[in-house]
């Protein structure tokens, strides 16, 4: 079992994502914006964060990745994305773990999660 942060804006897919992560064994934290996945992770404790790479607020996603290393955070980072492309040949992809073309099936994100932590 790993502590999940889950950080995207969209209320629907983190409840989504939450609720079968959550059926997987894992234990779920969620962001809903750039700020409060920052919040979170300084608080500690997070195993993986899972995040979608654009947010509506003037920290976007490659921003945020830089934010979260900046941190010190060295914990796996999956990016789930409709625009895959915004990471290609940038130097945030080498700071994740995994890039995954939304949408996600659940099946394949627990799957990634279990590669990752075991």
């Amino acid at each position: 079992m790993a502590r999940i942060l889950v950080a995207d804006d969209d209320l629907d897919q983190v409840t989504l994502r939450k609720s079968m992560l959550e059926a997987g064994g894992h234990q779920v934290d969620i962001a809903l914006c750039a700020e409060s996945t920052v919040l979170q992770i300084a608080l500690g404790g997070t195993d993986v964060v899972i995040m979608d790479l654009r947010f509506p607020e003037s920290l976007d996603g490659l921003a945020l990745i830089r934010r979260i290393r900046a941190m010190g955070c060295n914990k796996p980072v999956i990016v789930l994305s409709g625009w895959p492309e915004d990471l290609y040949d940038q130097p945030e992809e080498s700071m994740v773990s995994r890039v995954m073309v939304k949408p996600v099936p659940m099946l394949e994100l627990l799957d990634a999660v279990a590669s990752i932590v075991g």
